[in-house]
């Protein structure tokens, strides 16, 4: 009997307490609105059936646009579903993270990128900044992971000075920071790239904040 009182009592406080240290994963986008993003949500930027959709098929994406959050994060793990088409320009996409707005031009950002496109597939990008991909896997094994004009998973785990990119399950990208001048903390945005008739879709985006 004591040895039951011993382990109810032991649940009873461990059980909470491994809760209350679990990060929780929470959706960035709600599927209906923008709320918690800005960005050219006039002429870039829309919300279709649960998807934050940019870009064009129809007309050249004139210059790189980014939606971008309204709040910063540091430490985390980001998965969410990206989509990519188009077949006339230089097709491209990408996630910003630990990022932030630029004022000349508005429209762009600076900081880390999840790259993702032709050449760049699952690559880590410094955009804007380095102007630079910083680690990229190899050419042809990438091809092996991805499922173009389709659906793709990808993952973001950014934890301190460590960076780490997955792309349906494979790991492409393991990164290391090693410029202390380099923010660690920032906006996440998502790239549509221009100079191509290209169309990006995203969805099911899901952060995890890690102390």
């Amino acid at each position: 009997m004591k040895s039951m009182i011993w382990i109810g009592f032991l649940s009873f406080v461990c059980i909470p307490l491994c809760l209350a240290q679990s990060p929780k994963t929470v959706a960035l986008f709600d599927g209906k609105t923008f709320h918690g993003w800005e960005g050219d949500t006039l002429h870039t930027w829309r919300i279709e059936n649960g998807m934050l959709v940019g870009g064009s098929l129809e007309t050249t994406v004139p210059h790189n646009n980014f939606l971008c959050t309204q709040k910063t994060y540091t430490n985390f793990i980001l998965k969410l579903k990206i989509k990519l088409t188009g077949d006339q320009g230089f097709i491209n996409s990408g996630i910003q993270f630990r990022s932030q707005r630029l004022k000349d031009p508005a429209y762009e950002m600076i900081g880390y990128q999840a790259d993702f496109g032709k050449d760049y597939w699952a690559s880590l990008y410094d955009e804007s900044r380095r102007n630079k991909t910083l680690v990229k896997p190899n050419d042809q094994e990438v091809l092996t992971w991805i499922k173009i004009n389709d659906w793709n998973d990808y993952e973001i785990k950014a934890i301190n000075h460590q960076i780490r990119l997955y792309i349906n399950g494979h790991m492409s990208v393991d990164y290391t920071e090693t410029d202390a001048s380099i923010p660690q903390s920032g906006f996440i945005g998502i790239q549509i790239h221009g100079g191509g008739k290209a169309l990006v879709a995203v969805k099911d985006l899901l952060i995890q904040e890690l102390p």
